[in-house]
């Protein structure tokens, strides 16, 4: 999605914007210093901040001895919030002229690739997931790729590694590329996948596990990577009672404080209940590449654990650039975002 911008500010309260704009950049900044870590503690096994603090004795904590390695990576780990901090200033102060409404299409584009990539992932694991589970329950796999892959790739962890990782990786190359979201297609093929269950039971007395895996795969992409696009275009549903009503400067008003204390702290919420421990209920599937106990299903149920991570990422973006381009409406920044519908701005679906 592209948004045209003036990089306008007001002469006056010119620090006001830049306290704006830090709060909003260091925000994500601090988001992304959180995922690292948060992969550096569970799936490299560093120390985390949790114990670092312990170890230390600070706020009272008294945890347990930690060697001098151990300490050095916590520091490592410290650093990179630092770093993200330090980020979000130094761009601030490099671009002081730059206005909330540049930045706020700027999250808006971030957004905007996190959620193409997700969607290209989903859709490129999908299609190759169940590809592989119909081969090998009718017995052909084996003849494609010998019996030792094929032992292999009935492994959680080894499908996860040497599939779908890759193929999400080349999810994220393709949407930087292609603009398209692509809703209009997942939404098409959850129906497809639906009926060709319908027609394989009813037509051909045929079902297997992994049709009904690959529906709930991509509907629960669908339902939750939409989120973020739905926010850019306002289109969710919002109680209009009072809303309506107010002023300009009114609705950005009840847009800054809601995104404040309301958005932005549902996203936190879902990230550290779901990322604080390797038990946690995004970080367990993960870690342990869960799947269903439905025998040769998908491999794919620790993946949808993941999308709740990309739906507090791409929400947590989107209303951050929600946020500044309110706040531009309230400091009168002048140069009003330019923004045309999907269709008319992105190629076709």
């Amino acid at each position: 999605m592209t948004t045209t911008m003036h990089e306008t500010t007001p002469p006056q309260g010119a620090s006001v914007d830049l306290a704006l704009r830090g709060f909003g950049l260091a925000v994500v900044g601090i988001m992304f210093a959180f995922l690292i870590n948060n992969y550096l503690s569970f799936w490299r096994d560093w120390p985390g901040l949790s114990d670092f603090f312990a170890y230390q004795g600070w706020f009272g904590g008294t945890g347990p001895q930690m060697s001098p390695e151990a300490v050095s990576l916590a520091w490592i780990q410290v650093a990179i919030y630092v770093a993200a901090l330090a980020g979000a200033i130094g761009l601030v102060l490099w671009r002081p002229e730059r206005g909330l409404r540049a930045d706020a299409g700027s999250m808006r584009a971030l957004a905007a690739y996190i959620i193409r990539a997700a969607f290209w992932g989903v859709l490129l694991v999908g299609v190759t997931d169940a590809l592989i589970s119909f081969l090998r329950i009718e017995g052909y796999l084996e003849q494609f790729v010998g019996s030792s892959l094929t032992n292999d790739l009935g492994l959680s962890h080894f499908r996860g590694m040497y599939v779908h990782y890759p193929l999400i990786l080349v999810g994220f190359v393709i949407a930087f590329f292609n603009r398209s979201l692509g809703f209009i297609w997942l939404a098409s093929l959850v129906v497809m996948a639906e009926m060709l269950i319908v027609l394989a039971r009813f037509i051909f007395s045929y079902e297997q596990a992994f049709m009904g895996d690959l529906v709930r795969f991509w509907y629960a992409a669908l339902f939750l990577f939409a989120s973020a696009y739905n926010l850019i275009e306002e289109g969710h549903v919002r109680v209009d009672v009072l809303y309506t009503g107010f002023s300009e400067r009114g609705k950005a008003w009840v847009n800054v404080i809601g995104s404040t204390l309301l958005g932005l702290p549902i996203c936190w919420i879902i990230l550290t209940l779901g990322m604080r421990g390797k038990a946690s209920i995004i970080n367990s599937p993960l870690l342990s590449f869960e799947t269903t106990q439905s025998g040769f299903g998908m491999y794919v149920k620790y993946l949808m654990a993941g999308f709740l991570a990309v739906y507090a990422v791409s929400m947590m973006i989107q209303f951050v650039g929600y946020f500044l381009s309110n706040a531009a409406e309230l400091r009168g920044e002048s140069g009003r975002e330019a923004r045309s519908t999907p269709a008319a701005e992105e190629p076709a679906q």
